[in-house]
Parts: C-alpha cells; structure tokens; sequence
C-alpha cells in the first residue's frame, strides 16, 4: 500500500523499487486527489482515488476494506525500499506467528538512519530510534508490514488523524491487544524526508502536537492522558507571561499561543469520539494500559524529535 499526495517528482522511484522486490505481492496506490499530474504517472497502478485529500492516515484507513491478502505493506510514496526489503518483513512475521507488525529501517539520502522503530517517550511522545533495537515500542507508519486481521482486530487506521501519529496509535492499540512488534534491521528503504509534508510548518506541529493527545487519550492509562493534556494547556496559557519575564521560550512554532490553543479546541471537540474509540480499545484490548505504559513509556534510546 502507497498513499501518495501531489508524489510527480518521487513516487516513481518508489514504484520502480517495488518492481524489483524479490518477493510476490500486489501494489495498491491511494491517491489522496493529487492535481499535479501524479495521476498520470501511476495509471499502470491499481489505484484508489479519493475525491479529497484525507492525509496518510485517511488514505491508509480508506484503503484498508480494499486489501483482502492476509499481509498489508505501508510504505511512503517517497521512500525506495531496497529488493530485499519486503521478503524480510515477511521472513520476520512469518518466524513469529505472535507478532502483528514487522518494521523496517528509513535511511536518508546518506544512508544515515532516520527512523529504526519508534520509542515512546515518558510523556507520551512517540519518536524514531537511530540506531535498531530489540526493545523497540512501535513501528515506523512509512515502511512496515503488518497482519491485515490483527489489524482490523485492533480497530484499524486511526483516518481521523491525517497524519503523524498514526503509526504509534496503532502500534500502541496492537501492544494493549497482546501482539508483539518487530523491527527487522535488513529491511531498509531509502526515504526523502518532508517530501510530502514539511516538518516544523504549522501543519506539522499541529497534526504532531493534537494526534500526540488524541492518541494518549484513546491509549494511555487515564490519569496520563489527563495530566498531559492539563500540562499542555497550563504551558500554552503560561506562555505569554513567561516571555514578558524573559524566560527562555523555544523558537518553535510548538511554542506559539495561537497554535497551541487551536490544538486544544481540536482535542476538546474530540474528546467524546475520542473516549468512546477508548472505550472499545478497551474491550478489546487483553493487556492492562498500565502494564503497556510501565513497560515501555521512557524507555528512549539514541532517540530524534521527529513524530511519529
């Protein structure tokens, strides 16, 4: 599964390198109504076309009733996983029936790695490891590969999000379900970072800064999920008062009134659908939200302020 948006100038090498993957599958291309010719360049694809652009998440979620094989692949429109990386996502599920997800390892243009796995953060921010661990908490949402059932069992794509955070959502609501998540460091794709978003916009720290809540708010204990949201609004309204005394403030548009409170109306009009989706994680899950957050929340290692 590729989700592309406005992906002219790099989705055909992504398409090239699933071409030469060594492995039998089948390529399904969401176009979240791209109008910059990418139509064009994918119409040899099997491809699912949205009317509007419903983000990664969107598309992922849009696209799932569509996949019918037992194993589902994400992968960015600007990533080029290398001809061995899908049978070793494969290999690694296939050896370990008690795991729903296999991840791979992004790379830069470099070859220096920029995600291997994601880590959740004591205060509930997934982000991306540097360096393959065996420890990893959840999975990167550009380049894995998951059980389709185990998936779907676990309440599917969070579309609502857009994007960022779908990944760790989904990682966390497989860990609460009692699935395992791998992370294969022979799996690797080359990926163009930002080629479809652009990290530090007003977008990105809004979709970074709301799904991190939503996502504590449907997954984590309650009592966490409450304070981190409090502690977000009592930094958001100590902001102003803060810079008149001097006090440093990160140069970040994270940082910003106007964002923060806009992110925070975005969380309190999700709230009811937001405890309701915590409702039936819970009826699902057969792991205790404590046992998953004592178990993995802090465990950072080698870790990059990238979302997740």
């Amino acid at each position: 599964m590729v989700v592309t948006w406005r992906g002219r100038d790099h989705i055909g090498a992504c398409l090239a390198a699933l071409a030469k993957q060594t492995r039998a599958h089948e390529v399904l291309v969401l176009d979240n109504a791209s109008d910059d010719g990418t139509a064009e360049l994918i119409s040899g694809q099997r491809v699912l076309r949205l009317l509007r652009n419903r983000g990664y998440a969107g598309g992922l979620a849009a696209a799932l009733p569509q996949v019918k094989t037992q194993l589902m692949a994400w992968l960015n429109d600007d990533a080029a996983p290398e001809p061995g990386w899908l049978a070793a996502l494969e290999d690694a599920l296939d050896a370990d029936p008690r795991a729903a997800a296999a991840g791979g390892v992004l790379t830069d243009m470099a070859g220096v790695i920029s995600s291997a796995g994601v880590a959740l953060t004591a205060d509930g921010y997934g982000m991306d490891l540097r360096e393959p661990t065996e420890t990893t908490f959840g999975f990167c949402g550009g380049s894995v590969l998951l059980r389709r059932g185990a998936l779907v069992g676990a309440g599917g794509v969070p579309g609502g999000f857009f994007c960022y955070y779908e990944d760790t959502d989904t990682a966390w609501r497989l860990r609460l379900a009692g699935w395992r998540i791998l992370l294969v460091p022979t799996a690797r794709a080359t990926h163009k970072l930002g080629a479809s978003s652009k990290p530090g916009s007003w977008r990105f720290h809004r979709w970074n800064e709301r799904n991190r809540l939503l996502t504590l708010l449907r997954c984590a204990p309650l009592r966490i999920a409450l304070a981190q949201v409090l502690r977000f609004l009592a930094i958001t309204l100590a902001l102003p008062a803060r810079r008149l005394r001097g006090v440093e403030v990160p140069d970040a548009l994270n940082y910003t009134v106007g964002l923060r409170l806009f992110v925070f109306a975005e969380v309190i009009a999700r709230l009811p659908a937001s405890l309701i989706a915590r409702f039936a994680i819970g009826r699902r899950g057969s792991v205790a939200r404590s046992v998953v957050w004592r178990t993995w929340a802090g465990r950072v290692v080698q870790s990059i302020d990238h979302p997740a």
